[in-house]
């Protein structure tokens, strides 16, 4: 079933963005659902999602990816300049693309045939927002970025160094994780955690920010 007739998961998608005061158009809806199916449905570059995570892909993945827009949002200028360290199959790279068209986005990712389909995406989705690159983030010739994200990739410390010397002056680096894993972070002043939970999902959840003062 394609995500565009999949009610009950826009349903979940959407009541987790009004609880958080968001309200995207049907325009912006309507090309995450698109991504959304061309995750699920695509095969030519292999698995790029579990079948379980398969049938939640809007309640887990896009409103996870999402995240980051509903907290730091107003923070952020048209033309800024944001890079997703390990971009993967997309994720939250894409969603955030799509939500926030005058922002410059980079999708960095070595892996050849995520990169083959995230370049296949955005020609079909027609992000020109979005640029793919393919290497590791250290050698992406990528610097003076306003904001470097990642999600689930490594430990918070591991990602942070990797960032920084990527990171402007006043920029932020942030990261998605879950909870349990950063929970010996909360009382370090130079580190934001913003706790939150996903439809349907037990275990807590946290956008981990921090800025390159």
């Amino acid at each position: 079933m394609s995500y565009r007739t999949n009610i009950e998961q826009q349903n979940f998608l959407n009541q987790f963005l009004k609880g958080h005061g968001v309200q995207l158009s049907d325009e912006t809806l309507g090309k995450l659902y698109d991504f959304a199916d061309l995750v699920v449905e695509t095969k030519q570059f292999g698995n790029l999602i579990s079948v379980k995570d398969s049938e939640k892909f809007l309640s887990r993945h896009i409103a996870d990816s999402l995240v980051p827009y509903i907290y730091i949002v107003k923070e952020i200028h048209a033309g800024a300049r944001w890079a997703d360290m390990g971009a993967g199959a997309g994720c939250p790279v894409f969603p955030l693309a799509i939500a926030m068209p005058e922002i410059q986005f980079y999708a960095v990712e070595p892996r050849h045939m995520r990169v083959e389909f995230m370049n296949y995406t955005k020609e079909k989705l027609q992000l020109k927002n979005l640029t793919v690159v393919g290497k590791r983030f250290e050698t992406a010739g990528l610097s003076d970025l306003d904001f470097i994200s990642c999600r689930a990739l490594s430990t918070f410390e591991n990602d942070w160094e990797r960032a920084l010397p990527g990171l402007k002056k006043g920029g932020t680096f942030l990261t998605l994780k879950s909870f349990n894993n950063i929970v010996h972070l909360e009382n370090d002043p130079a580190i934001c955690i913003w706790k939150y939970n996903l439809p349907n999902e037990e275990q807590d959840y946290a956008l981990v920010t921090r800025g390159n003062k």
